[in-house]
């Protein structure tokens, strides 16, 4: 768990999933990204579905909700996901919270990975609010590019995990960076879509942010130049991490990585020979 002034944050490991390495790692050569990261014999590399529980107040808040339950078998076995710590139901049910328990999900953007679980079917299947008392948010801009997806975009914009949140009224459209509650904001963090948003927290003079896919791996948030293929704008993607990068120098926040499985947390910091890296912090999943 990590704290910061009064909110308690939980990251959960929704799954794992296998994917080609040319999306996690776009024009970056094998020979420099494999430093970091072995890929398997099909190319692929491992991406972890991180979702963070947050207690703030009275208030329990989910942040994305990985894939969720509704993807096709074809699809489970082509990203050979595996549950090695359970499903997002099950890390939620460790620290004592029921789907009903959760007032706010927010969502950093609308792809499947993130918002898959937004969603569960029915019996009849119907799909519908996984968390049924929970108001849903999401950027407005990233709701509107999801409703018109082009040809790129819509093998990832799946309407079952948001349109049926829109018809019960559940979802909550912002404009901009927001302040959800006291010490926890929405703030647009363009590039990876022009309305995907990290979460900011900030309390008792202590900050933390979740990077979401500004930046999918620690890697990609210490090199300007390293992204994934799924930026849909890739050089707002650099000047966007320009600009937070310099933030988490000056605030010495903590940076919350959600698909890297070997740094979860850490510092952004500068080093002894000048350079810039990220220096990991201990830190567990529920």
């Amino acid at each position: 768990m990590f704290q910061i002034g009064n909110i308690d944050i939980h990251p959960i490991n929704a799954g794992v999933v296998w994917m080609d390495s040319g999306g996690s790692f776009g024009l970056v050569p094998r020979a420099l990204w494999s430093q970091y990261l072995q890929p398997d014999d099909q190319h692929r590399v491992p991406m972890v579905l991180t979702c963070l529980l947050v207690r703030a107040g009275c208030k329990t808040i989910l942040v994305d909700t990985g894939y969720g339950d509704k993807l096709p078998d074809k699809l489970v076995r082509l990203m050979s996901m595996e549950y090695p710590r359970g499903t997002l139901i099950d890390g939620l049910a460790r620290l004592g919270v029921a789907p009903e328990d959760v007032d706010i999900v927010i969502d950093t953007h609308l792809h499947g990975d993130h918002c898959g679980g937004n969603t569960t079917f029915a019996p009849d299947r119907t799909p519908r609010a996984t968390f049924p008392n929970a108001e849903y948010m999401v950027q407005r801009r990233e709701f509107e590019d999801a409703m018109q997806p082009n040809e790129r975009t819509r093998a990832t914009y799946l309407p079952v995990n948001y349109e049926p949140l829109a018809a019960s009224g559940q979802l909550t459209l912002l404009d901009g960076d927001t302040d959800i509650l006291p010490g926890i904001s929405g703030v647009v963090t363009p590039g990876h879509t022009p309305g995907h948003q990290c979460v900011l927290f900030e309390r008792g003079g202590q900050r933390a942010l979740f990077v979401a896919d500004m930046a999918s791996f620690a890697v990609h948030f210490e090199r300007l130049a390293w992204m994934t293929a799924y930026d849909v704008e890739p050089l707002v993607t650099l000047e966007t991490k320009r600009r937070w990068r310099q933030w988490a120098l000056d605030t010495g926040a903590l940076l919350i990585f959600q698909h890297d499985t070997q740094v979860l947390a850490g510092h952004f910091v500068q080093d002894e020979h000048g350079g810039q890296r990220v220096q990991p912090v201990e830190a567990a999943y529920a």
